[in-house]
């Protein structure tokens, strides 16, 4: 096998917004990018959560390379101040710039294996001279090979959401359950999925942005379908910080989002079943389910179940890899301590660039929110910046490498989700460090305001 990297491009696995963005900047430099989508179209993900709102808005979710690819084409921006949905993210943007990068951009093309060409993850000999070797899987099942000279992960995270589970397996009766059970903020403008929650008992598991727009979703539905409820399964206790940073997050419509939720009591249209683990789901002959906690708690009858428990990374196609991995967030080692949502809030992240996304195996960088392992809240603007870096750090421009040129705005939250066993004193309503005993209790809550501008679990 050869040595000679010359001309071989550089691999982007996944062509969402920070795998185009990466194609972009990489293009500004003067390198080829090769981006492999395992979906049949851009930004498949993004895709299947059209009908969610972000809470950033359009001057927050546009790459300055890829607005500067598309300037040419006679792309305007869209209005910086407002909130696009999922699907005009897509139309207005993701797939126009997927339209001029279209030479660079392979669909139906699902990574299944990276490594060293002709060196497993053992062998030390010559090991950086090597040219990576990407194993390729095509929709009609037909394997491929290619070579690249360096590889960028954004693969994201949307397709292994977190089980039920509070341990992080899937619960006892989980997978039995399975027709029952969704990992996806319900499309509730789709008659039939509309029909599956109309007057129906579901419960909803979580405590990020997703879960605050499925619990938005669900009192709206029960004004035209009464009988609809909601039980809000939460693993902590009910807190100042549960909903988020309030008014003092810098991103008003992520912290309008948390407000609904908290200022929901006019209809009781759901409960709040606090401090519950799920160990287990029973399932009755009828059909409904029971959610059961480590100790033993059991909700009411349920209809159908919403778990919306965050993401992880899928690294199994990565294992010849040498990578420096933290062992709890299984994102990046010198990453790791700057998102821990055990230390701080998850919302606040110093920029960072191709040194903290760095790893073993040279000239392997995963960004965006594969970056983050199952650490929450990951902002656009952050994936944005982690492609400018990698990209001058593989052209070999090491000083716009380190050079910091983003402002992250902050969520207005402190206190740290890993510590929720921790009961500290309250600091206030706009999203405090306050936690109570996370013994199980029902908190009786209302109707949020709809129209609630998010992404799923948190991120973008």
């Amino acid at each position: 096998m050869t040595s000679d990297t010359t001309g071989l491009p550089v691999l982007v696995i996944g062509a969402g917004p920070i795998g185009l963005a990466a194609a972009a900047h990489l293009l500004e430099r003067g390198l080829e990018p090769l981006v492999l989508e395992a979906g049949p179209s851009a930004a498949t993900a993004v895709r299947e959560w059209a009908h969610v709102r972000l809470f950033s808005p359009w001057a927050e979710v546009v790459d300055p390379a890829a607005e500067e690819l598309l300037a040419p084409t006679g792309w305007t921006r869209p209005d910086a101040d407002a909130y696009p949905t999922g699907g005009e993210w897509v139309a207005r943007y993701l797939q126009p710039l997927a339209d001029v990068l279209d030479e660079c951009v392979r669909y139906d093309a699902r990574v299944t294996g990276v490594a060293r060409a002709g060196r497993d993850r053992i062998v030390d000999a010559d090991r950086e001279q090597q040219p990576f070797t990407v194993h390729v899987t095509r929709a009609d099942g037909r394997e491929e090979r290619l070579l690249a000279r360096a590889v960028v992960d954004a693969s994201g995270t949307w397709a292994t959401p977190n089980p039920l589970g509070a341990d992080g397996l899937p619960a006892l009766g989980e997978r039995v359950a399975a027709d029952r059970i969704s990992y996806r903020v319900p499309d509730l403008r789709d008659p039939a999925v509309r029909a599956r929650y109309a007057g129906k008992r579901t419960a909803v598991v979580g405590t990020g942005a997703s879960a605050f727009t499925a619990l938005a979703a669900l009192a709206d539905l029960a004004q035209d379908a009464p009988d609809t409820h909601a039980v809000w399964v939460l693993r902590r206790g009910l807190t100042g910080s549960t909903y988020g940073g309030g008014t003092a997050d810098q991103l008003p419509a992520r912290g309008a989002l948390g407000l609904a939720a908290k200022q929901a009591v006019e209809d009781g249209h759901a409960t709040a079943l606090t401090g519950f683990r799920t160990a287990a789901v029973e399932r009755a002959t009828d059909g409904t389910l029971t959610l059961v906690a480590e100790d033993g708690t059991r909700t009411e009858e349920l209809d159908e179940v919403i778990v919306l428990t965050g993401l992880r990374p899928d690294l199994s196609f990565l294992t010849e890899l040498r990578l420096a991995l933290d062992d709890r967030l299984q994102a990046p080692v010198a990453l790791a301590p700057l998102i821990d949502p055990n230390q701080h809030s998850c919302g606040t992240v110093y920029p960072h660039g191709a040194r903290e996304l760095s790893h073993p195996e040279q000239d392997v960088h995963l960004v965006g929110t594969k970056s983050y392992g199952r650490a929450p809240t990951f902002l656009a603007l952050t994936g944005y910046e982690q492609v400018r870096s990698v990209a001058a750090a593989l052209a070999g421009d090491h000083e716009a490498a380190a050079r910091v040129e983003l402002t992250l705005p902050e969520t207005g939250v402190c206190g740290g989700a890993g510590l929720y066993d921790e009961p500290t004193q309250d600091q206030g309503q706009d999203g405090g460090c306050c936690s109570v005993p996370a013994s199980p209790r029902l908190i009786t809550l209302g109707t949020p305001t709809t129209g609630s501008s998010c992404t799923p679990d948190n991120r973008c």
